[in-house]
């Protein structure tokens, strides 16, 4: 019976969705939904919604869903992260007339999924999940539905998505990294977990990773057998991919531009998908990319967009002059919509004795650590973090400069500032 219920959930409700976009904070709002769905894809997740304020706050639930309430958009899964199952059942009961699923966040890798503990720093805990998953299944009106990620060891990630499916589970996402797989460790993603679990399980299943042009969308779903692939750095940096084109960056951004005048989000949203589509071009038009970063309202980014667009056709005008040439390490031109490929650190190969880094992922620096960062006091910033680089463009006169600050005693564990008392 739950292989029928969960077989006709995708067939019927998502109407056999295979060309899927994440669920990302701050980054698949409405607006992206939209421009997402009028270029090829078929499903969309709201982003990460916190279950227990979405619970407690009536504000942080209409500005996250009850005011997105669109009928181009659908089919639509809202995500929680959740570590109480009643909280998530509560807040699924809130959102369950909005959507056509509710899905735990099992996959969130970051530092503060740790410190809150929710997404994939509950992998372990099996019985906690079972308890959310079931609870949930049995008392909303709408299918739950889960993304995780893989543990290294094949065996231990089909268990898991089998105890997930037992608990109510009637759609599994699964990432193919370990949750240590990010930042500069992202790495590849292992198909061969997502085929596993495929044969394993009798529920739909999407695979997440490795996917940045069509082409790798078709050949995850021949290679795992998966109902449907999702994308989410792929989709920023390429909207139209699920259409299998590489569209002129302008041609998108102006759209999702027009779309967020009808479909307003905070601007913060706006400027971080004008970063990513417009990623190539700023590393060449350097001055409009502190532009962006400092505009102030929607008219300011148009602004932006428009002078970017402006460059980018004059060079395209030549181009076509002179016909192909070298274009660095690009496969297209640096106007044309396309992956961005996270660079390994040069100094830093776990095939050659870097696995000292997979130890620090996630480890809070020291006080030590963050003084060798700091300003000399002569105004020399280049062992600035991009962080305190920023607030120094923002303020000229700040120091950072260590022997101004005042001296605390440091705790004998960690290094950072003693507590007072203790």
């Amino acid at each position: 019976m739950t292989e029928m219920k969960a077989s006709s959930f995708w067939k019927t409700t998502l109407k056999g969705a295979r060309y899927v976009v994440a669920p990302m904070v701050d980054q698949s709002e409405l607006a992206w939904r939209l421009l997402s769905r009028r270029h090829g894809a078929q499903l969309c997740y709201t982003p990460m919604l916190h279950a227990q304020v979405f619970v407690r706050d009536a504000n942080y639930r209409r500005e996250n869903l009850y005011s997105e309430v669109c009928s181009e958009d659908r089919p639509l899964i809202v995500q929680f992260c959740a570590n109480d199952p009643e909280v998530f059942v509560q807040a699924g009961l809130l959102a369950q007339d909005y959507c056509d699923a509710i899905d735990l966040n099992l996959g969130c890798p970051q530092m503060i999924a740790k410190r809150g503990h929710y997404g994939a720093f509950l992998q372990e805990e099996w019985e906690l999940l079972q308890n959310m998953i079931s609870m949930a299944s049995e008392r909303l009106t709408v299918p739950v539905t889960c993304k995780i990620r893989v543990f290294p060891e094949i065996e231990k990630t089909v268990e898991y998505a089998k105890m997930l499916e037992k608990a109510g589970c009637q759609l599994l996402t699964v990432h193919g990294r370990t949750k240590e797989q990010k930042g500069p460790l992202t790495g590849i993603a292992s198909w061969e977990h997502i085929k596993a679990v495929r044969k394993a399980v009798s529920i739909p299943v999407f695979a997440n990773g490795n996917v940045q042009y069509l082409s790798d969308v078709k050949r995850c779903l021949q290679e795992t057998g998966v109902e449907g692939v999702m994308s989410a750095e792929g989709s920023l940096h390429n909207p139209a991919l699920f259409e299998g084109r590489s569209p002129p960056v302008w041609e998108m951004s102006e759209e999702y531009l027009q779309i967020v005048q009808q479909y307003p989000c905070p601007l913060s949203f706006i400027r971080a998908h004008l970063f990513k589509l417009w990623h190539h071009t700023l590393q060449i038009y350097k001055d409009l990319r502190d532009e962006l970063a400092k505009a102030k309202n929607l008219q300011g980014i148009v602004d932006v967009n428009t002078r970017l667009k402006l460059k980018c056709k004059q060079e395209e005008k030549a181009y076509e002059k002179e016909g192909d040439r070298t274009n660095g390490q690009l496969h297209l031109p640096h106007w044309i919509c396309q992956p961005y490929v996270r660079p390994v650190p040069k100094d830093v190969s776990l095939e050659n004795g870097g696995n000292h880094l997979l130890e620090n992922v996630g480890r809070k620096r020291s006080l030590e650590e963050e003084e060798e960062e700091e300003d000399d006091g002569d105004g020399n910033t280049e062992n600035l973090s991009k962080k305190k680089q920023k607030k120094k463009a923002r303020n000229p006169n700040k120091s950072f400069d260590t022997s101004l600050k005042p001296k605390y005693a440091k705790c004998e564990q960690c290094g950072n500032p003693k507590v007072s008392g203790k």
